[in-house]
């Protein structure tokens, strides 16, 4: 069985509601010898990394970058994990009320030093996120679970 590690800082309504819609994905009937396990950036561990085939990363765009949470999350883990994780497919999604560009950029800078592989397009939410975003973030979750369904 795979194991699909959701690291997330989910801090508003908006938040809440992706991350439920990314996990709701995940966690479909389809998906099959996923495990889907979820911890928030403040808890998750470089052991939480080393065991996970895949990574589903969420956080607010905060003055336009990722959250202090994820960053963290990020310095903690990073060094112990460098050299043991790459070519793990990941995805992530970001909310914010303003520009998200510093958090994807961010993100990507981080996730290409790890040779982590982008398994499907991020989910980008400005504002309230509508009926799309919640579509799309669903589709981010069971696209990402279905890269690491054994054949």
């Amino acid at each position: 069985m795979s194991t699909l590690l959701i690291v997330h800082h989910t801090p508003s309504p908006g938040m809440q509601a992706m991350f439920e819609k990314v996990v709701e994905g995940a966690t479909t009937d389809e998906i099959e010898g996923v495990e889907v396990v979820r911890k928030p950036a403040l808890a998750a561990t470089a052991n939480d990394v080393l065991t996970a085939d895949g990574y589903l990363l969420g956080t607010p765009a905060n003055l336009g970058y990722m959250s202090g949470a994820l960053k963290d999350f990020f310095d903690r883990v990073y060094y112990p994990c460098l050299d043991a994780t790459g070519g793990r497919p990941f995805g992530c999604y970001v909310h914010g009320n303003e520009g998200t560009e510093g958090a994807f950029k961010a993100i990507r800078s981080i996730t290409t030093g790890l040779g982590w592989k982008q398994a499907a397009e991020p989910v980008d939410a400005t504002g309230q996120p509508g009926r799309e975003t919640l579509e799309a973030c669903w589709e981010l979750g069971a696209t990402v679970a279905a890269t690491l369904m054994e054949e």
